[in-house]
């Protein structure tokens, strides 16, 4: 697939096309166009779970290289560098290949996407290594985007205020005119609702087509995916500050498990998790993810623990 252009990036459409689903009376049913209308639904008519959802941080960026960018371009228009480009597409190969080693002919990616221009450039580069008809959907999602960190026109001002953030804890600290992660907490929350009823009621998998193995690839910032992952799986606030971004163009995988959960051991080995700053308990807390049905409550979990 070749390279989109940057202004087309937010202007892929759906390869399904137009679905014209008639009633019983022959005319366009709203209820089985839009199942989100109608509240009645079968267990028959829920579509597959994606088998995964992938998180992938931008690729190096011009303010990864040189802090003083920030001071002229807003955080928003910061592009990636040659290096982080080639690190988006190396990367989504890596995506193709976990893939195409399930063996199912029909597979398919959505892609969430973070409006910033980091992050939309990262997503023209990892779709290069896909064929078109591959892609169902795109979104760009503004609740993806960076920890707003408010001025960065004085370089002096925001090292101290990277070093106060150190001091009284990176999750409540806020930057003046920013935001703190508990602000990017709130949003994410949104944004989590929101994707929870994208795959409940299969908005990228039409009823004719969910036998599609769907993988769904959020595209975002090294925070910004921390946070993901806190709201997710119910982490604590002293267990997301001692995790560590990914390096950029790298991605964490979330795969359904025998159960129906998603657990990041399915694909991800101990070490690899260690590394990101998950503990004992942490892992502990992923095994049981990998059997677990969606319904299930962890009571051996010692968030849930009464003594």
């Amino acid at each position: 697939m070749g390279a989109l252009p940057l202004q087309l990036a937010t202007r892929i459409e759906c390869c399904h096309g137009h679905h014209h689903i008639k009633g019983t009376n022959g005319n366009n049913n709203d209820s089985q166009r839009f199942p989100e209308k109608n509240p009645v639904r079968s267990v028959e008519c829920i579509p597959p779970r994606p088998k995964r959802i992938i998180l992938v941080r931008h690729g190096e960026s011009q303010g990864n290289v040189d802090e003083s960018v920030y001071a002229r371009v807003p955080d928003p228009k910061i592009g990636l560098t040659s290096k982080g480009k080639a690190q988006s597409e190396e990367c989504g190969r890596r995506i193709n290949d976990i893939i195409q080693k399930d063996g199912d002919h029909n597979w398919q990616l959505y892609f969430y996407v973070s409006p910033y221009r980091r992050t939309l450039e990262t997503l023209q580069s990892l779709a290069r290594p896909f064929p078109r008809h591959r892609i169902a959907g795109f979104r760009e999602e503004p609740r993806l985007r960076e920890q707003d960190f408010g001025n960065f026109q004085n370089r002096e001002k925001m090292r101290v205020e990277k070093a106060m953030r150190q001091l009284y804890g990176r999750f409540f600290y806020r930057f003046p005119n920013g935001e703190s992660a508990a602000d990017v907490y709130d949003r994410i929350t949104g944004f989590r609702e929101t994707l929870r009823a994208d795959i409940n009621i299969g908005r990228f998998q039409p009823p004719a087509e969910r036998h599609v193995d769907m993988s769904l690839v959020i595209v975002s910032h090294g925070l910004t995916i921390r946070v993901f992952l806190m709201r997710w799986f119910k982490w604590t606030v002293a267990q997301f500050e001692g995790l560590h971004n990914l390096h950029n163009g790298n991605m964490l995988v979330m795969e359904r498990g025998y159960g129906g959960r998603y657990s990041l051991l399915m694909h991800h080995d101990e070490k690899e998790l260690r590394r990101f700053g998950l503990t004992d308990e942490m892992l502990i807390d992923q095994e049981w993810h990998k059997y677990a049905r969606p319904a299930d409550l962890n009571y051996d979990c010692p968030m849930v623990r009464t003594h």
